[in-house]
């Protein structure tokens, strides 16, 4: 259950706080923003493993289109005035960079504090805990460069991120953990995107004990630069997700994914102002979000 209550519906984002806030924006350089989301286009690669839809989009109205079919009723000559364009969008709510949210894992039907999808799941979605539920993030965001401690571009398929080497890069980085950071893992993925066939398969990621040491550190997020932050394939031959399952159903961490995490390790940043907010999208199992970074201000 939830150290925070029994309706409690969003875990360690419970941590942040107007102090928090004030203390994190009021060191940050403003004037030097680093977006850490990856572009959305149709190509791109994205979780399909399970028969997901890619993402799609197109045109719903173009200039000439416009002129030919009138969809308004203002008559050829206004349509052929005014140049008009629009288009629509379809996607999985896990494209690109995104948070999970804490109704995305659990275990039997159950999700964070006892939730369970007999109660509270509906035919179209979940009635709790979804990207709605979440606020906006600003906090102190943290790198843990394990390619570079490891003197690489990527890290190895499937290399397994543990305690070890998050503490190698932290002593490497000469930084510390603190209650309430949102911590970035890079395992140097996202320098192949947008590759699929070098971004997606057997991904290297953080592993059980990985997450384990960061959340009990008390991350109130953890991210990466990779499609699912934990090492695909699973080595639980019980648990294909294992490390989704403890964050978000145990521990109430939610994962963000897909993070642009080059432009960190190339200025060395490895700590910053972390500002996110996702889509609020009522009851989804992720939300779409574009995270930026800016540096503290220099003491």
């Amino acid at each position: 259950m939830s150290p925070f209550g029994a309706d409690d519906q969003i875990g360690m984002l419970n941590l942040l706080t107007a102090e928090s806030t004030r203390d994190v924006l009021a060191r940050a350089d403003g004037g030097r923003v680093i977006d850490l989301s990856v572009d959305v286009f149709v190509g791109m690669p994205t979780w399909t493993a399970g028969g997901e839809p890619p993402f799609q989009m197109w045109m719903e109205h173009t200039p000439r289109g416009s002129a030919v079919d009138d969809p308004i009723g203002v008559g050829r000559a206004q349509n052929e005035y005014v140049s008009w364009s629009a288009d629509a969008m379809s996607m999985f709510v896990h494209s690109g960079t995104h948070i999970d949210t804490l109704n995305h894992f659990g275990y039997d039907g159950r999700i964070w504090n006892g939730f369970s999808a007999d109660e509270y799941l509906g035919s179209k979605h979940w009635k709790i805990a979804g990207a709605d539920a979440f606020p906006p993030i600003i906090a102190r965001g943290v790198l843990v460069d394990v390619a570079a401690v490891h003197g690489v571009e990527v890290l190895p398929d499937s290399y397994a991120i543990g305690r070890a080497d998050i503490e190698s890069a932290m002593e490497r980085q000469d930084v510390e953990l603190q209650v309430g950071d949102v911590v970035c893992v890079r395992t140097g993925r996202g320098s192949v995107w947008p590759d699929a066939n070098r971004y997606l398969p057997r991904e290297p990621g953080v592993n059980l004990e990985g997450a384990t040491y960061l959340a009990e550190a008390g991350a109130i997020a953890i991210g990466a630069d990779n499609i699912a932050l934990e090492v695909l394939p699973s080595p639980d031959p019980d648990n294909w997700m294992a490390v989704h399952t403890y964050l978000l159903a145990e521990c109430g961490v939610p994962i963000i994914e897909v993070l642009d995490l080059e432009e960190l390790s190339r200025q060395r940043l490895y700590e910053f102002a972390f500002v996110g907010a996702c889509m609020k999208i009522r009851g989804a199992t992720g939300g779409p979000m574009r995270p930026l970074a800016m540096p503290f201000k220099e003491s």
